[in-house]
C-alpha cells in the first residue's frame, strides 16, 4: 500500500535477519526517496506516516527483526 501512496519500492521482506547497516544501505539504494533509520527493538518512534522514512528495527546483535517498510 505504501508504495502506491509514495512511489517506488515500499517494503523489504528479504532483508529480515540481515545486518541492519547493510540493510539500510540497500533500502536507500533501491528507493532514493527514503531515508532508512536504524532503531533498536523496544525503542519508541513517532507514529506518523511519512513517505520519506523507513524504520529498520534491529536486535542487540544489529540484525533486522521486522520487515522494513515506508512509513
Amino acid at each position: 500500500m505504501a508504495s502506491l501512496l509514495c512511489g517506488g519500492k515500499g517494503s523489504w521482506p528479504e532483508i529480515v535477519g540481515t545486518n541492519g547497516k547493510v540493510a539500510a544501505e540497500k533500502i536507500e539504494r533501491e528507493n532514493e526517496n527514503v531515508r532508512a533509520i536504524l532503531v533498536a527493538e523496544g525503542s519508541y518512534v513517532p507514529q506518523d506516516f511519512r513517505c520519506d522514512r523507513v524504520w529498520v528495527w534491529v536486535d542487540k546483535n544489529g540484525l533486522v527483526t521486522r520487515v522494513p517498510m515506508i512509513g
